[in-house]
């Protein structure tokens, strides 16, 4: 029961920022750093869900594949990618590391990190 609820809550987590409009995230009202926060706490969030519900260990590693049914978006749908990327793409932008470490930005890590 403590499973179910804590997936339903990482998952209404997801969609609140899922439903954050697109274009809003780095339009002047948000620093590159803080957009790529929250794409951090966005692949973190994924990364729980799919390893709630794959019975994942802390040191399995998730492919991108593995966590894009969980962004949010639909099993196909797209991975974020760090505002300050200039190739913007999601392999140049992120890495994933294992269930058990946080997921870190490739462009900018002292300054775009997760507490």
């Amino acid at each position: 029961m403590t499973e179910v609820l804590v997936v339903v809550a990482v998952l209404g987590a997801i969609a609140a920022v899922v439903m954050w409009p697109k274009n809003h995230v780095g339009d002047g009202r948000r620093s590159p750093a803080n957009a790529c926060i929250i794409n951090l706490r966005m692949l973190d969030s994924a990364k729980a869900a799919c390893a709630l519900d794959n019975h994942k260990q802390s040191t399995d590693t998730p492919t991108a594949n593995d966590i894009r049914p969980y962004m949010g978006r639909g099993p196909k749908g797209e991975l974020p990618v760090c505002p300050s990327d200039r190739k913007q793409t999601f392999d140049t932008s992120y890495s994933l590391h294992n269930v058990g470490t946080k997921p870190a930005c490739k462009i900018n890590p002292a300054r775009h990190s997760l507490p």
